[in-house]
């Protein structure tokens, strides 16, 4: 069954293409998000590939990837540039990174609250520690089908517990982090419930398989925190593009005529 999903998983990263057609983004933009990440922050990635498209559909969220940014690993670099993120992704398993992989996709930063500098030490070191574990496949499959809105699924939605093979050598990018934080008991997305013999709330730990990138820009725990305003922000100092001459007003005369017209709506 193994090898199955590994076949599967190799003709779905085959659909996991870059999209050439990435908007650059400001170059004062990228030095501010190398200034602002700190250890134990979530980035949030906008995936480009079609099978990205399909998580970011069924998730109804910006966010198809998710990496956990642990600050320069000793020894491991790409060029001269230290690796300082950990991700799964479905071409290489566990693996640590360099920033630059993303400098050129629309990112997110999630941050703990409070995380304590212990805990946020553990949570870098547990995933740390699991590089070179493989993609778990199934996992992705079966959250797929998980978050499928068809009726047939439906039924069961309530009692899953968890996805994916259950084999502890394999793991997705979102399971990994969750994981990780789940390590030390800092909240993501808790179930909440009530106990009659315990007043208040309880809080009950999701199974890390259930989560996908898009729960930590959800989590009421996570502080998104924007690079080009976390340095200080003076909207005066963008240089803006002179408008073409007349292209309001040809648009305007557009509009007026479409207006005049028998039956327009507009």
């Amino acid at each position: 069954m193994g090898r199955m999903f590994d076949h599967v998983g190799r003709l779905v990263a085959r659909l996991q293409k870059p999209d050439s057609d990435c908007e650059p983004l400001a170059s004062d933009y990228l030095a501010a998000l190398r200034d602002t990440l700190q250890p134990g922050d979530v980035l949030l990635v906008e995936g480009k590939g079609r099978i990205s498209g399909i998580i970011k559909c069924l998730t109804h969220s910006t966010w198809s990837h998710s990496a956990l940014y642990v600050g320069p690993m000793a020894g491991d670099t790409t060029g001269n540039e230290p690796h300082v993120l950990i991700e799964a992704n479905i071409d290489e398993g566990v693996v640590s990174a360099p920033l630059s992989k993303y400098l050129h996709c629309q990112t997110r930063i999630c941050r703990p609250v409070n995380l304590s500098e212990a805990d946020c030490r553990e949570v870098c070191r547990y995933a740390s520690d699991r590089i070179g574990l493989g993609y778990d496949f199934k996992n992705v499959i079966d959250l797929m089908r998980y978050l499928l809105p068809w009726p047939v699924t439906r039924p069961g939605y309530r009692r899953t517990e968890a996805l994916g093979s259950g084999d502890a050598s394999r793991i997705i990018c979102s399971s990994l982090i969750a994981q990780a934080f789940n390590a030390v008991r800092y909240p993501i997305l808790p179930m909440i419930t009530r106990n009659r013999t315990v007043p208040g709330e309880i809080a009950e730990i999701r199974h890390p398989s259930l989560y996908v990138p898009g729960d930590f820009d959800m989590s009421p725990y996570f502080m998104v925190v924007k690079p080009m305003l976390a340095g200080g922000f003076n909207y005066k100092e963008i240089c803006w593009a002179e408008p073409v001459s007349g292209s309001h007003t040809l648009a305007f005369t557009k509009a007026s005529a479409a207006r005049s017209q028998p039956g327009s709506r507009l």
